[in-house]
């Protein structure tokens, strides 16, 4: 398990409430949109991160991470596993408090690596699924 209850507690309900959506667009379809909105629904601010920089949910997009202009908390990621690892560094980078890798999404290297630097990391996980659960 990468990423035990108390991890994922502490990532929902105490590390802050700016979540950057690293793939989240405006396609209805992805699973990023609807995971977005619950966040919204139960308080968090999500920014998108999209080469398409679009606004979704009514909240300005960026092209990366690096482009946003205020701090982030959690950097949550819905793409490919093989880019996931990058995107981890990224948010290191960035300074965010935590990483948070859907489900199907692993990287072992970038779990180490991102732990090693001070972050929480959660992987294979849902926030969606996992934050209406703490109620």
């Amino acid at each position: 398990m990468y990423g035990d209850d108390a991890t994922v507690r502490r990532i929902l309900t105490e590390l802050g409430d700016t979540w950057a959506v690293v793939g989240l667009s405006s396609n209805r379809s992805r699973a990023a949109y609807g995971v977005a909105r619950v966040l919204q629904r139960f308080g968090k601010r999500i920014v998108p991160v999209h080469p398409k920089a679009e606004t979704v949910h009514g909240e300005r997009g960026y092209a990366s991470l690096a482009d946003i202009p205020f701090p982030v908390d959690v950097v949550d990621v819905f793409v490919n596993g093989d880019l996931a690892g990058g995107v981890a560094d990224e948010a290191v980078a960035k300074g965010a408090q935590a990483v948070w890798f859907q489900l199907d999404v692993v990287d072992e290297a970038a779990y180490a690596r991102t732990r090693a630097a001070g972050l929480d990391m959660v992987m294979d996980r849902c926030p969606a699924i996992e934050i209406p659960r703490l109620g």
